[in-house]
Formats: C-alpha cells, sequence, structure tokens
C-alpha cells in the first residue's frame, strides 16, 4: 500500500525538481505536476507532488499522521 503524504518545499532544483521536507527528513521529488514554490505544502505521493496544501490543511494531515505513529507498537 502506498501513501501520500504532506511535505514542505524547501529548495528549488532545475528541471521541476525541489528538496521536499517530511518529518524532518528531505528529499528530492518532482513538481512537474503542480505550480508550487520554495514553503508550500504539497502531497507528496511516490515522489511525485500531485496536488498542492494550504499550511492550515498541511499541518492538520501531519498531526493525523503523527497520531497514526503513536498506536503503532
Amino acid at each position: 500500500m502506498c501513501l501520500a503524504v504532506p511535505a514542505r518545499i524547501v529548495e528549488m532544483r532545475e528541471n521541476d525538481m525541489a528538496d521536499v521536507e517530511i518529518g524532518g527528513v528531505q528529499r528530492e521529488a518532482s513538481l512537474a505536476l503542480v505550480d508550487a514554490v520554495v514553503g508550500d505544502y504539497v502531497i507528496l505521493h511516490a515522489g511525485i507532488a500531485i496536488s498542492k496544501l494550504d499550511e492550515l490543511e498541511a499541518k492538520e494531515r501531519l498531526k493525523l499522521f503523527d497520531a497514526l505513529g503513536d498506536l503503532l507498537p
């Protein structure tokens, strides 16, 4: 099963690529499908940003992911 997670763009790169941050970890992602800039939040699936989120919505979703993680043994 794959999940799409909120990620914050921290640095733009060439060719529609960017560095994004998820839970304190940075990774490279494609922004080819969205119009976003540094500081924006996107929904990331398999290394590709598939939509843009406003900051409030992104933070609410991140809280839910944290709560789910607390339920794991």
